[in-house]
This record gives C-alpha cells, sequence and structure tokens, in this order.
C-alpha cells in the first residue's frame, strides 16, 4: 500500500470562551463566513460549529461546554477536562489538523521519518474520537497527535476518517461553502516561535510534513501544504519569528502557537487583516 501525503491541510482549530459557539459563530458571520452548526464532541467536554471552504479545509469554531468549575472536584470528568489537550490554551487559533488515516498509521511514518533525521518529534499512537452531529448523525475518526513534550498547535495532529469524511466537512450543498467575504481556501497557516526555537522546530515540522522547506531564512520558514481538491491554489505553513511589537507581545503572553490564518479572497474584496475578538485574518488575491 502506498504511503499517504501527511502534508494535506485538513482543518484549523479556533476557541474561545467555554460555552460560547453561538456567540462565535455570530462574530465569524459579521466577518463574512458562512457558519455551520457542527455538535458536540463524544467525550462531552467540547462543542464546536464549522466554516467549510471550497478547497475541502473548514473552520472548527471550538468551545469547551463548562468552564472547569462546572464539574467536582476530583471527578472522573472534572480530571479529563483538566486534562484536555486544549485546556489551559487561550483564545483564539490554538491548533491545525492534517488529513489522517484509517487504514496507515500516521504516527508511525511520521516517527520513522524523524528518527532517520535525528528531528526529534514524536507522534503518539492513534485514538479514537468522534462527535454527534444535530442530526444525530455520529462521526467517527481516529487522531494522531504529537507527544505531550511538544507544543500543541505548533506541530499538528491528524485526524482521519473511519466514518466518510463527507459527514464530518459537509461541503453539500456547494451554497455551505459559499461565503459573503468570497474566502474560498486556505492561502497559509503562520505559527510564530522564539527565535532559539526556529531550528529545531523548522526539522520537526520538516519530519512532520514530508518535504523540504521551500522559503528557509533566519527569520521564517515555509513548506507547500495540500488541500482536499485538485484545483485551487495550495495551502501552505509558515514558520516564523515575530516581526512587529504586536507579534513580540503575542509571543510572550501565549507562547509559540498559531498567530495569523491567510485566506484567499476574490480580486474584487480588498486585501488586508480583520481580527476575531481572539485571532488575526487576512485576506489575500490568488496569484494569476
Amino acid at each position: 500500500m502506498a504511503e499517504p501525503s501527511t502534508k494535506i491541510l485538513d482543518h484549523i482549530v479556533h476557541l474561545t470562551p467555554p460555552g460560547s459557539v453561538s456567540e462565535v459563530s455570530d462574530q465569524f458571520q459579521k466577518l463574512g463566513f458562512n457558519v455551520l452548526p457542527g455538535g458536540t464532541h463524544a467525550d462531552g467536554l467540547t462543542a464546536n460549529a464549522l466554516v467549510v471552504l471550497q478547497d475541502g479545509t473548514y473552520l472548527e469554531l471550538i468551545a469547551f461546554t463548562h468552564p472547569a468549575s462546572h464539574y467536582p472536584p476530583s471527578s472522573p470528568t472534572r480530571a479529563k477536562r483538566d486534562a484536555h489537550a486544549w485546556a489551559r490554551k487561550p483564545p483564539g487559533w490554538i491548533d491545525y489538523a492534517f488529513l489522517g488515516s484509517s487504514s496507515i498509521s500516521i504516527a508511525e511514518i511520521i516517527n520513522k521519518r524523524a528518527e532517520a533525521a535525528r528531528s526529534g518529534v514524536h507522534y503518539v499512537p492513534e485514538v479514537k474520537g468522534g462527535r454527534e452531529r444535530p442530526d444525530g448523525e455520529v462521526l467517527e475518526w481516529l487522531i494522531a497527535a504529537p507527544s505531550a513534550e511538544h507544543a500543541r498547535g505548533v506541530v499538528p495532529f491528524y485526524c482521519g476518517d473511519i466514518t466518510p469524511r463527507k459527514l464530518r466537512v459537509p461541503l453539500e450543498p456547494p451554497s455551505n461553502a459559499y461565503h459573503p467575504s468570497s474566502a474560498s481556501g486556505i492561502a497559509f497557516v503562520r505559527v510564530l516561535v522564539e527565535p532559539e526555537k526556529l531550528s529545531l522546530l523548522s526539522r520537526q515540522l520538516t519530519s512532520v510534513v514530508g518535504v523540504s522547506a521551500h522559503k528557509d531564512t533566519a527569520a521564517e520558514v515555509a513548506w507547500p501544504l495540500e488541500h482536499q481538491v485538485v484545483e485551487g491554489a495550495n495551502p501552505k505553513l509558515v514558520l516564523g519569528i515575530a516581526q512587529s511589537a504586536e507579534e513580540e507581545k503575542k509571543l510572550a503572553v501565549d507562547g509559540s502557537g498559531i498567530y495569523e490564518v491567510g485566506f484567499w479572497v476574490d480580486r474584487d474584496r480588498e486585501e488586508g487583516s480583520v481580527y476575531t475578538p481572539h485571532g488575526k485574518i487576512s485576506w489575500l488575491h490568488k496569484e494569476v
């Protein structure tokens, strides 16, 4: 069996305070996105809404269903809530996923690459996840995630569908993926890191993505990614150090992680940046 690609962008995760899925849905609608209902995850700890894009990727607008204080101290549910990978993440862009597999271990593929390159990145074996949609459809998938020593949101996790992906990413009808902003796909995911971590993390991400960077400078490294559909401009993953006082402040307060997500928009839409209450969005024209 051929080795699957490990650089297909699947989705990007945006976190807001507990119980705020409806509120963040309204906020993204005001930014020009068509927001679809998601559902509650299998563990009952988180719920989401979705923004699906024509390139097959999507945004997951996620929130914990309750603050940690809602659960009795020392209860099993409280322990799960406290141990959740995103429990201590500040609001905003917190993580990103590449497309995984339900038949081949992505974790094993990446770990073999990392061992050969001595890059030091490591993924734990796949675990099962899922959620129930508002219409009652039950979705199942396998998650391959980086081990605990890696900061979530710097190296990606992988989501491999057990049930059909079209159930998880509702691209039908086509109107689901059309947005007033004209956003049609992801242009880039930009991750900020401290200068002293850039070299190591770039080697680790090369092991993860499986191809060499197409840009490699003292301030920024970038890799070409793939998306779900054949046509359209491909996204890229950008790893870089802070370039402004605003970025330096973000890095100092929140640590390494996703700072900005770029979207391809029509040429009659002005390029520029807007902000969710917790994250940065940039509009870009596709190159002709």
